[in-house]
């Protein structure tokens, strides 16, 4: 049995589940509360070293980080994810954009206002991840507001990577309401079989 370590409102967490889920493989889920201190236990750190959520341990005992890393791990020989080509690549440069360029903003903004109650204490630097988060919406827009889906394969893990924190970026005090494409393109992803947004 697949075992993931994960925190229930994190997109990250998020991710992980949705694509075992969509791709109809059991898994025992462990409810871990990295805010909590529960990702720098030893036992924790023995798994994986750099104390974040998700990981996933496999059946043979192997272990798994980096939420986008394990999206492409399971979707391997799905439509999910394209043959080894430039199709594949662009999925991927969508996988790049959203760990370097979209969650470090929209994810922490997030946390910081919603889960830690903190937007006083940031309120220095949350400007900055704003804009930042905000360039990163951009973009997507560019791209939603002609196209269906992130890229020309279909609805992919790109999708799914991007939905888990664009869905709740209004929690970090993001308005959506500023990208009809980005706003359409979220309603096609809940409609699809399978999918559950964050509660």
């Amino acid at each position: 049995m697949i075992t993931v370590y994960g925190s229930t409102p994190s997109g990250n967490c998020w991710k992980v589940r949705q694509i075992l889920e969509l791709t109809g493989r059991p898994y025992r889920w462990v409810e871990t509360d990295s805010n909590a201190g529960a990702t720098r236990t030893p036992e924790f750190l023995r798994m994986n070293p750099n104390g974040k959520v998700p990981l996933v341990e496999l059946d043979d005992g192997a272990h798994l980080t980096e939420s986008d890393a394990i999206l492409a791990h399971f979707a391997e020989g799905t439509a999910w994810l394209p043959a080894p080509g430039l199709p594949r690549t662009r999925v991927f440069e969508w996988l790049f954009f959203e760990q370097y360029s979209h969650e470090p903003y929209i994810a922490v903004a997030r946390n910081w206002i919603r889960y830690l109650k903190a937007k006083e204490r940031y309120a220095d630097r949350l400007p900055d991840i704003w804009e930042r988060g905000h360039r990163a919406l951009s973009l997507m827009e560019g791209r939603l507001s002609t196209h269906p889906w992130l890229t020309d394969s279909g609805m992919t893990i790109a999708d799914i990577a991007l939905f888990a924190y664009t869905h709740v970026a209004e929690e970090g005090e993001f308005d959506l309401g500023r990208y009809p494409g980005v706003r359409a393109w979220l309603d096609r992803v809940r409609l699809q079989p399978g999918i559950r947004p964050l509660a």
